[in-house]
This record gives structure tokens, sequence and C-alpha cells, in this order.
């Protein structure tokens, strides 16, 4: 693997439990690659505890309280990598970092974007199981309605890209990314070209190391939101039953 040419991406609030386990795992597999943790005002120990490693090719950047939200924390880190690529993977070890060196293998093979696909789904539960096979349906649908290419795991967090590909597409469509969801794949696909470059890697997904998940019903709205105008009435719609 060249050196300086992949910054990984990992968005945290609160994963003292996993973040330096992460870090040194990353540094292990992938002695070349930039880290960086871009954290959300974390309120546990996670800033000073990769500041201790002392390792100036891992970063974590404290973001502003009121710019807070996962895929906010993504878009800004792309657009702050400086390498040929970036990639994004969460904190807590349900995407596994050994995956990471077949996405690189993709990349350096010439391709715009590549996307993790979970192999056993299984793994998320029953619930978030059929809710996401249904969100990607509905996505598909979506995406296909734009002209733009479908995925085959719509709401994979483990994706791969060219920042000089995506950090353009970012910036001119920054009023209308959703900052504060979850899913930034559906906007690279919904905001990028229809004639993107994409292969897949696929990965087991695995149950959460340690802590807790940060997934609530929030989440559903903000990535129904991401879809249109139907997708929003959906939001809307949810909500109110929810508050029944």
């Amino acid at each position: 693997m060249r050196p300086g040419t992949c910054t990984v991406i990992i968005p945290t609030y609160n994963e003292e439990e996993n973040i330096v386990s992460m870090a040194k795992c990353l540094r292990q597999l992938y002695p070349d690659f930039q880290i960086m943790f871009m954290d959300d005002n974390s309120t546990d120990n996670s800033k000073r505890l990769i500041e201790e490693l002392n390792d100036p090719n891992t970063r974590i950047v404290t973001r502003k309280p009121e710019e807070r939200g996962l895929a906010a924390s993504v878009f800004q880190g792309i657009l702050e990598s400086g390498t040929d690529y970036f990639m994004t993977i969460d904190c807590d070890f349900q995407h596994p970092p050994d995956a990471l060196g077949d996405m690189y293998g993709k990349m350096e093979e010439g391709c715009d974007l590549c996307i993790g696909v979970r192999e056993d789904r299984f793994a998320l539960g029953l619930t978030r199981w059929v809710g996401s096979w249904i969100f990607n349906v509905y996505a598909d649908m979506y995406l296909l309605s734009r002209g733009k290419r479908v995925s085959e795991d719509i709401m994979s967090g483990l994706i791969a890209g060219r920042t000089d590909v995506f950090v353009p597409i970012i910036k001119e469509n920054w009023d209308g990314l959703e900052m504060r969801g979850w899913k930034v794949l559906i906007d690279l696909l919904k905001f990028g070209p229809s004639d993107l470059n994409i292969s897949k890697s696929r990965y087991k997904f695995a149950k959460r190391a340690e802590g807790e998940s940060h997934i609530n019903q929030r989440v559903i709205l903000t990535t129904f939101n991401q879809c249109g105008r139907f997708g929003t009435f959906c939001a809307k719609v949810y909500g109110k039953i929810r508050d029944l």
C-alpha cells in the first residue's frame, strides 16, 4: 500500500471503550494509512485516549457542537482528508477492519466508489434486518427514478471513495446533504454522477464490541428525508405515529 494515499474516517461519540482498540488495530493492519476520528463532542475520555497514543498519523477532530451529526462528521472528514482515497468505518467493530484491505485494492484498480456489502445481515437482529431491507428497496427505487446507480446495500456505512471525485460533489451540494442522518452513501449516490465506477466488497457484519448503539428512531426519520418528497412525507407520517 502506497504511503499517504488513504485516510480512514471514523465518526465517534462516547466510544472510549472501543476507540483505542480501533486505532491500534488499524495502525497494525495499515501502517501507512492516515486515521481520523471525527468526534461529536464526546463527554467521555475519547479525546485524551487518542492523544495519549502519540501517533502523528492518528488524530481526533472535535467538531462544533452546533454541527453534530454522523453524516456531517463523515462529510467534513472527507473534505479534510487530503489523501487520494477516503474510507469510512464504524468504531464499534461491526465493520471488520481487515475488510479495508480489499477495498483499498479495488480503489487502486481504478474504481470511484467501493461499497462494503454485508453478507449476513441477520446479525442486525430481525427488526433491524427487516427495516434495512424495506428501506433498501425504497431507496433503490428512488435512485433509479433519478437515473442513478443503485446499491446492493444502500444502508452500508463501510465505504471507500476517491477524494478528487467526491470533494467537489460535497462542496457543491452542501446545503442539500442530510447532515444529521447516518447513511452517507445515499447522498453520495444521489448527488454523484450516473457513470460512477462502483465496486463492491463483501464482509461479515459483526455484533458491536463494547458500549451501546447510538441508533434511535430519529435515524429512521432522517434516512427517509434523504429520498425526495415522498420520503419526507413518510418520515412525517412515521413521526406522528411514533408520537401517538
